[in-house]
């Protein structure tokens, strides 16, 4: 049971495939012009993720390896598309917004990488949890850049009106290089704050040494 809670954590903080990994960009860059379209495209990646994660776990040892990764993106595809229909069918508006980047789930290198390096050697509890941990963190990714530029960019959340009526929207942020701006700056914050404890870390670990040195030296 440890373990599967490690997956999810994992996923969703040590390893956030948005700020940690890196990996997996152009939703986050092209998508997040909204909270609503953030969350709409993390929540579409983590059920495909999901589905095909299970199967592939499933199928691990009949799928041969050299055609492995065909099989994967096949696997994806499928799900993928069933996806692809149902915000089509259920959110035309927010399927208008998302437009190319719900078909190009099937190339997102966070599933194929997930399917590749974990998946296909865990068991289905493993990688099912594996799949929702990494899944949550790439949607709150994504949410969260989604509401900051939203913000500032309409001073709009989630469609409802935030700022006062004397708030001047920064309409950079709603343009491609405030999703650059937005990634680089929280980007930033992350790595300083994670320096920053690694700092204090260390110099409470060598603080514990003089004392036990200072200890050793006395008796």
């Amino acid at each position: 049971m440890q373990h599967h809670f490690d997956d999810i954590l994992r996923g969703l903080f040590r390893e956030n495939p948005t700020f940690r990994m890196l990996i997996g960009m152009c939703p986050p860059l092209a998508v997040t012009t909204s909270a609503e379209s953030g969350l709409i495209m993390g929540l579409a990646t983590t059920a495909v993720l999901i589905c095909s994660s299970t199967i592939i776990s499933a199928l691990k040892k009949l799928i041969p390896s050299q055609i492995r990764i065909p099989a994967y993106i096949v696997i994806i595809a499928t799900f993928v598309t069933i996806v692809d229909l149902l915000l089509k069918a259920m959110l035309p508006e927010i399927y208008k917004i998302l437009g190319i980047f719900v078909p190009l789930i099937v190339v997102n290198c966070i599933i194929l990488g997930r399917a590749e390096a974990f998946a296909s050697k865990m068991p289905i509890s493993r990688a099912v949890t594996d799949a929702v941990g990494t899944g949550l963190g790439f949607t709150w990714a994504l949410t969260f850049i989604g509401c900051v530029r939203e913000l500032l960019g309409a001073g709009t959340l989630f469609g409802f009106q935030i700022m006062g009526e004397s708030f001047i929207p920064w309409k950079i942020m709603q343009m491609p290089p405030g999703a650059f701006l937005t990634m680089g700056l929280i980007v930033f914050v992350l790595n300083f704050v994670e320096m920053r404890r690694a700092r204090q870390f260390q110099q409470a670990a060598r603080h514990q040494i003089r004392l036990v040195g200072k200890e050793a030296a006395k008796s």
